[in-house]
């Protein structure tokens, strides 16, 4: 691997099981430069495909489920470390229903199941864009609902 700030070889000085032995994380040391960074390896499922609310079918893409997590948490009070977590927590989910083709609404409702534990805030944020909110009525519903369960 190369060095991201001078593009030089690297070596792996450190290596450990991570995210409950679905990857592993390498720490390196730049040979040039001497600076040391993280890598992570992740098993990549090939063929998992997502059915779209209009019928499409799309191969499933970690990093999309990554950028709609951080527009929910964007100024929120979430460390990298839980986020990557929280991605990953969503990821087994998903793949432990062993199904080649899964919906986006069986994602969604993975996504707001695991934020209403972490992040009330990011949890009302993505569920106006999952469930599609048209008025504030739908706003003060969910925050009912929320309010019900955290009792």
């Amino acid at each position: 691997m190369k060095c991201p700030v001078c593009q030089n070889s690297t070596q792996v000085s450190n290596s450990r099981s991570a995210d409950h032995g679905r990857a592993v994380k390498r720490r390196r040391v730049c040979l040039q430069c001497n600076r040391r960074f993280t890598t992570y390896e992740r098993i990549e499922l090939f063929g998992l495909q997502v059915l779209k609310r209009n019928g499409k079918k799309q191969p499933y893409l970690r990093h999309k489920l990554e950028l709609g997590l951080r527009k929910a948490l964007e100024k929120r009070p979430v460390a990298e470390e839980q986020f990557q977590k929280l991605v990953s927590s969503i990821e087994n989910d998903i793949f432990n229903l062993e199904k080649e083709t899964v919906s986006s609404e069986q994602i969604g409702q993975s996504v707001l199941t695991h934020l209403r534990s972490l992040d009330k805030v990011a949890y009302l944020r993505f569920a106006s864009v999952h469930r599609n909110f048209k008025s504030t009525r739908a706003f003060e519903k969910e925050i009912k609902k929320l309010e019900k369960l955290g009792r």
